[in-house]
């Protein structure tokens, strides 16, 4: 069974988190900010998705059919996520504005260490965040 809720929940959550990091750290307006919020939120949604459906997630990329060692240990798997995520987090900072900032999360690794941290957890603290949600988000 997929598992959906936490996916849509946290992945608006933590994207918005990351899109307001990003925006903090590097100052950027005007049409930037709509589009990396999209971006933000669709592949956070993504990496919540790997990580929370991590053996679909291997059937639909087909990685389980590759033979690679220890990814289908799901632990194995959710590291994986959040480092690609982290460095995907400062791939946007540093082509925000063509380069690297003078301040930016290129240069600070709070920000996306935190991120990176609370997806790779998520499965752990998610069962205590559902029941605090009204009854209309959860589906």
């Amino acid at each position: 069974m997929v598992i959906w809720t936490p996916v849509i929940i946290l992945g608006v959550i933590l994207g918005l988190y990351e899109l307001f990091a990003i925006h903090s750290d590097l100052n950027f307006r005007g049409s930037h900010w709509l589009g990396h919020g999209i971006h933000a939120v669709v592949l956070m949604m993504i990496a919540l998705f790997a990580v929370f459906n991590w053996g679909s997630f291997l059937e639909i990329t087909t990685l389980a059919e590759r033979g690679i060692p220890f990814i289908s240990n799901v632990w194995v798997g959710r590291i994986l996520i959040g480092l690609i995520l982290n460095f995907k987090m400062h791939g946007t900072s540093a082509v925000v504005h063509g380069q690297l900032a003078a301040r930016g999360m290129a240069e600070h690794w709070t920000h996306t260490l935190l991120i990176s941290a609370l997806v790779v957890t998520a499965p752990l603290y998610w069962p205590f965040l559902e029941p605090l949600l009204p009854v209309w988000m959860v589906f």
